[in-house]
């Protein structure tokens, strides 16, 4: 009997430390897993694409100019990637941490995405933000099966800039600053609504010249004109308007056949030339000074590239064009735009700078 409960005891002693080693190696398991991976749920995205992406999302890139512009005033420590280096102008303003990011090049427009490089850098996810393509489902998929990463598309025109805030708040755990971002937006919209009713059909005319010789054209129903279309009388009309923020080109000729009551001239075109120049000055908005410069910082205030910016367009617009109804400080809702958005304090001297020659 002694022989048989020593045998017992070797046997349950066996099974204990198997029972033991079990646990133990389990456990090792579940940390290892927990140390490596994390929980994934599935995102449907404005294209309508499934997609499953790990929670939370630590590390974003941008598949553009336009994403990058929405998340920096959101999310810009879980930006692990930047389109392209800062420009001189962008460093004063944009929070700093991202500029030392890699740079990976943009998928629509310029073309420059690099996907060996978005690769290298591993992010969670990559971020499309902006105009819903055809064609968006099987560019998503591309760029993804390029790359290797899970991509996503959320929609965001002018109207749904703040729903886009909001999903954006909701997928990276942001919902507060989301919520207050699109609260301003609805603001502004509502109050440029409010000016454009009283307005009727006593719109501005309007050309919005660009280039080194300001014959290039932002025309009406281009992606980039939403709204300069909306409160103006956009007297750009032409036969195929150009989808590229350098707009369609056009000749002195056609300008004068149009010849607006207002001329908007872009950050580094003729604005400082027209005056004197024996042709510009002709036009009647030369002529009795109701032509202004686009003031830019850090990106140009009328959309180019059509983004988050374009809410300071509009009050700018509202401010230059409507000043009988525009019942707002200018330079207090640019000062509040520049704090939700850069994180930026901006001064008066800083403002008046940045519109001396935009009134």
């Amino acid at each position: 009997m002694e022989v048989i409960m020593k045998k017992l005891t070797a046997f349950f002693g066996f099974v204990f430390l198997l029972l033991v080693l079990f646990g133990t190696i389990s456990a090792c398991r579940r940390d290892k897993v927990s140390g490596t991976k994390r929980a994934a749920f599935v995102f449907t995205d404005s294209a309508g694409r499934e997609v499953e992406l790990p929670s939370p999302i630590r590390r974003i890139a941008p598949c553009g100019s336009l994403a990058q512009m929405y998340l920096i005033p959101l999310a810009p420590d879980l930006l692990c990637a930047i389109t392209s280096s800062y420009k001189g102008g962008e460093v004063e303003f944009l929070p700093s941490a991202p500029a030392s990011l890699p740079a990976i090049g943009q998928f629509y427009g310029q073309a420059t995405f690099n996907p060996e490089e978005v690769a290298k850098i591993n992010p969670d996810v990559i971020i499309d933000i902006g105009e819903t393509k055809n064609n968006i489902a099987n560019d998503m998929d591309e760029i993804s099966a390029m790359t290797g990463v899970p991509v996503i598309h959320i929609n965001a025109d002018l109207r749904s800039t703040p729903e886009a805030f909001r999903t954006l708040g909701r997928l990276l755990g942001r919902e507060e600053k989301g919520e207050e971002l699109a609260l301003f937006c609805e603001k502004i919209l509502f109050r440029a609504e409010r000016i454009m009713n009283q307005v009727g059909t006593g719109k501005k005319s309007v050309l919005y010249c660009m280039g080194s010789n300001g014959l290039n054209v932002l025309a009406r129903n281009s992606y980039h004109s939403e709204i300069i279309d909306w409160m103006t009388d956009n007297l750009a009309v032409v036969d195929n308007p150009s989808s590229r923020g350098s707009g369609n080109e056009s000749n002195m000729e056609q300008l004068f056949l149009w010849n607006p009551e207002v001329i908007f001239f872009s950050p580094g075109s003729v604005y400082a030339s027209v005056k004197n120049d024996p042709v510009w000055k002709e036009f009647r908005a030369i002529r009795g000074g109701t032509y202004y410069e686009v003031p830019q910082g850090p990106y140009n205030w009328l959309g180019t590239p059509p983004s988050v910016n374009r809410y300071l367009g509009i009050l700018w617009m509202g401010a230059t064009l409507y000043p009988q109804y525009a019942d707002y400080d200018l330079y207090a809702e640019t000062r509040e735009y520049y704090r939700l958005f850069y994180g930026y304090d901006l001064s008066r001297e800083r403002f008046n700078s940045l519109i001396a020659n935009s009134r």
